[in-house]
């Protein structure tokens, strides 16, 4: 099996250079978690395209960063994660990150998600966020 990972820009430009780079980066990210990706389509968007999406299919009126599609079968990663570049701009801003350090944490964030990970309660929050600091710093050493 061939694991694919695409980017696609809904309402947005993708705001990503190092394409390449960030692809193998999260290829290693689900070899650690002991998955294996078939594929993510990532779709960077606005937050009028995700605050929709929230509304249609999770019944939240809310903004926010991310929301993932898991299609995955066991440990075999399948799904869309839809990324608000609004929302990561003003979250990396309010957590005093870089935009890029905020934007690969929230496409790891996703991919933990297919993993098998939650952020449901504060423990699972705890451990996703241990999770995500975890695998950023193989990116960013």
């Amino acid at each position: 099996m061939t694991a694919s990972i695409t980017f696609h820009a809904a309402d947005v430009a993708i705001p990503l250079t190092q394409r390449t780079a960030i692809k193998h980066w999260l290829l290693s990210v689900a070899k650690k978690e002991k998955c294996t990706i078939s594929h993510i389509a990532y779709i960077f968007c606005s937050d009028e395209y995700l605050h929709n999406i929230n509304v249609k299919f999770l019944k939240h009126d809310t903004l926010t960063d991310i929301i993932t599609f898991d299609y995955s079968e066991g440990k075999i990663l399948s799904g869309e994660i839809y990324i608000s570049t609004q929302r990561v701009k003003d979250n990396a801003s309010v957590y005093g990150a870089s935009y890029i350090h905020e934007l690969c944490r929230v496409l790891v964030h996703g991919l933990l998600h297919l993993s098998g990970y939650n952020d449901k309660t504060k423990t699972e929050k705890e451990s996703m966020r241990q999770r995500e600091e975890y695998h950023l710093g193989a990116l960013f050493e």
